[in-house]
């Protein structure tokens, strides 16, 4: 009996406090219920939002304060995720890495591809050019010729003799075409010769290459017109190459005594070093060769050249002449002399 006595208000008692614990939890939510439709009703100028407003600016300095002291503690967790990263994940951001580096060099590289192609297509564009394009595939197989290969040949419709050019400038011209490749001689070696004229005076020359590789305009007379700096173009003679592609610029120019023409030297323009695509031109049109006018002004200036030299000649042997005769006057002179003294002294003894 005692024991069910016990037991009996034990059971009153966890009952009570589940009611009291109840009817808080409703109090609670009728209370919250009402505050909020009065909030809503009343708005920001209303007794709650004062009150809301009041909460904030009290607990504003305490939440600053919390948030510096969390700050560190942050830092940390990210410090301390990095370094339990897994081996797995390191490698595979490395991967990604690796991928991302290639693409963008692939990126690079087309870039630049596409901009030379733009280059050869503004040329042909400029100038009208009837070509093909070609790909430089490798240089010189020895050390006495200045030549590179194309990977086009007579299958694409190539033949010896077709200039070949870059977007910078002339490259050279083929010498020798096979099926699929060919070789090129190059503007500065000693056996390529082009025609070529100064763009601004238009005085014509000829572009020679040399074993050292330093190239040389000749045949420009010292009473013509040029100056460092001045741009040497193609003058179309010979039908050959198309009438002012550039060939380079003038670096030096030199005037020797006695000497009627200039010793010029330029430095091309294109250097095959650099080049990876070059344009071949096939044909020419009319307006890309010489105008009778350009030939007439040719045959005048090398015309003047040979009066002028055929003039220094003949004054040289006139000077010549002139000290034969006054050697045999002085001669004939002492001659007639003699003899006078050999009469008088004979009629003299006489």
């Amino acid at each position: 009996m005692p024991l069910g006595g016990n037991r009996a208000p034990s059971a009153g008692l966890g009952n009570n406090n589940q009611g009291t614990g109840g009817r808080e939890l409703v109090v609670c939510l009728i209370v919250s219920v009402v505050l909020f439709t009065v909030g809503v009703r009343t708005g920001d100028d209303g007794p709650l939002a004062a009150v809301r407003g009041g909460f904030q600016t009290i607990t504003t300095p305490v939440r600053l304060v919390g948030s510096v002291i969390s700050m560190p503690f942050q830092g940390l967790g990210n410090i301390f995720s990095n370094l339990t990263a897994d081996q797995a994940t390191l490698s595979e951001l490395q991967e990604e890495n690796d991928q991302l580096r290639s693409r963008n060099a692939e990126l690079e590289e087309a870039e630049q591809t596409a901009t030379r192609l733009q280059g050869l297509l503004d040329l042909q564009s400029t100038y009208n050019l009837q070509s093909t394009a070609a790909h430089i595939i490798s240089g010189s197989s020895d050390s006495w010729s200045s030549t590179v290969t194309i990977d086009k040949g007579t299958s694409s419709g190539l033949s010896v003799g077709m200039p070949v050019t870059s977007s910078s400038g002339v490259i050279g011209q083929i010498v020798e075409c096979g099926a699929t490749s060919s070789t090129v001689l190059l503007v500065d070696d000693e056996s390529s010769s082009i025609s070529a004229m100064v763009q601004s005076s238009r005085a014509q020359g000829m572009l020679n290459g040399s074993a050292a590789g330093e190239v040389s305009l000749d045949m420009i007379r010292t009473d013509q017109t040029v100056e460092v700096g001045d741009i040497v173009v193609t003058s179309g003679l010979g039908g050959v190459f198309p009438k002012g592609l550039p060939l380079g610029k003038v670096t030096s120019v030199e005037k020797n005594p006695g000497s009627m023409y200039y010793t010029i030297v330029v430095e091309p323009y294109a250097h095959t070093e650099n080049a990876e695509e070059a344009l071949v031109i096939t044909s020419l049109t009319d307006s890309q060769v010489a105008t009778s006018e350009d030939v007439a002004a040719a045959d005048a200036q090398e015309t003047s050249a040979s009066t002028t030299d055929s003039t220094d000649t003949d004054s040289s042997t006139d000077s010549t002449a002139t000290g034969s005769g006054s050697a045999n006057s002085n001669s004939t002179t002492g001659t007639s002399t003699t003899s006078s003294t050999s009469t008088s002294t004979t009629s003299m003894r006489n």
